[in-house]
């Protein structure tokens, strides 16, 4: 248990929630615009009173809760002199092309540590973020699988690297993706929050920025249950005290990354519906699940939900053309 507190301060007239201003003119071309972090209705089976807040629309890269694990980190590594940013993700890693665009905006050098061997063709995603100046080192997935042996490595390799785990995994993460409700006008009014999770980071910080009538629902993209030893489960155990949070296990189609027909199409039919894009990783899922629960009553009656869109649609890119109509 933390107190988020400790990444509320000001120093030498930097303030951390608003490192937003530190930004400079890029190839990005704009720097994060939260007011664009819209609510709007979501249509939902059984007639269940839901709204989606959109916070893929604040940053054409560094999107959604991208941007709430990763504000704290990079305040510590200016604050710090850091040479650079040091972290870690997948070839599809939204966080990775993240980190790799909002190192650019700030004339930070950046290294991600890429689960591994290197394929002789990179990733749209991986792609981006060598072309965003992030020099990328492969590691074999059972060198990257031991993390704590890894990071102590790649910090050695890499000295003076600021390090952001993956996903933002950590305090900082956690107490950047508490502030996402801070958007939210009357956020007292919704009895569930809902969101997709992966490493745990966003979920935990809901469940710290949540009121304790307030049920959290965190939608795993990874093939996990309540009676495995999971890491998941395991971080928000150890970052809240409080007990009102469930996660939900059965929506992973088949585990992480993995996607069906049936996930696609109700892809398709959402976005001709609502205009929102979701992603075959966490976003599609998420909503797919809440809109299944919905269907079978998981919600009582009088229920207002607030979905979180955390952005990131990188996993799509790994999809055959046509498969998805946006």
């Amino acid at each position: 248990m933390f107190v988020c507190l400790f990444y509320k301060f000001t120093h030498e007239n930097i303030k951390i929630c608003d490192i937003r201003n530190l930004f400079r003119p890029s190839t990005y071309h704009q720097s994060i615009d939260l007011h664009k972090a819209i609510i709007q209705p979501l249509p939902l089976a059984a007639g269940i009173t839901a709204s989606i807040l959109r916070l893929d629309l604040i940053h054409p890269v560094i999107s959604g809760n991208k941007w709430f694990k990763l504000k704290y980190h990079l305040q510590a590594a200016m604050e710090a002199g850091s040479k650079g940013l040091l972290t870690f993700g997948g070839a599809w890693s939204n966080h990775l092309v993240a980190t790799a665009a909002a190192a650019a905006e700030l004339s930070l050098p950046a290294v991600g540590i890429v689960r591994g061997e290197r394929p002789a063709q990179l990733s749209a995603a991986l792609q981006d973020a060598t072309d965003a100046g992030m020099l990328l080192h492969f590691v074999s997935r059972s060198a990257y699988a031991d993390e704590s042996v890894l990071h102590t490595a790649m910090q050695e390799q890499f000295p003076g690297y600021y390090l952001v785990p993956q996903g933002g995994q950590s305090e900082a993460g956690v107490c950047g993706a508490a502030d996402i409700m801070q958007l939210v006008p009357d956020a007292a009014q919704y009895t569930h929050i809902a969101c997709a999770a992966g490493t745990g980071t966003m979920m935990a910080g809901l469940v710290e920025a949540s009121n304790p009538q307030q049920q959290v629902l965190g939608f795993s993209s990874l093939k996990l249950s309540n009676t495995d030893d999971n890491s998941l489960a395991s971080f928000l155990e150890a970052r809240t005290t409080k007990h009102n949070y469930q996660f939900i296990w059965q929506y992973h189609f088949g585990g992480y990354a993995r996607k069906t027909t049936v996930l696609t199409g109700f892809m398709n039919n959402l976005f001709q519906q609502t205009a929102i894009p979701t992603d075959i990783v966490y976003t599609g899922k998420l909503l797919y699940g809440l809109n299944d629960l919905a269907a079978g009553n998981f919600f009582p009656a009088n229920s207002r939900l607030l979905v979180i869109h955390s952005g990131g649609l990188q996993g799509n890119r790994s999809l055959p053309a046509g498969l998805l109509d946006y």
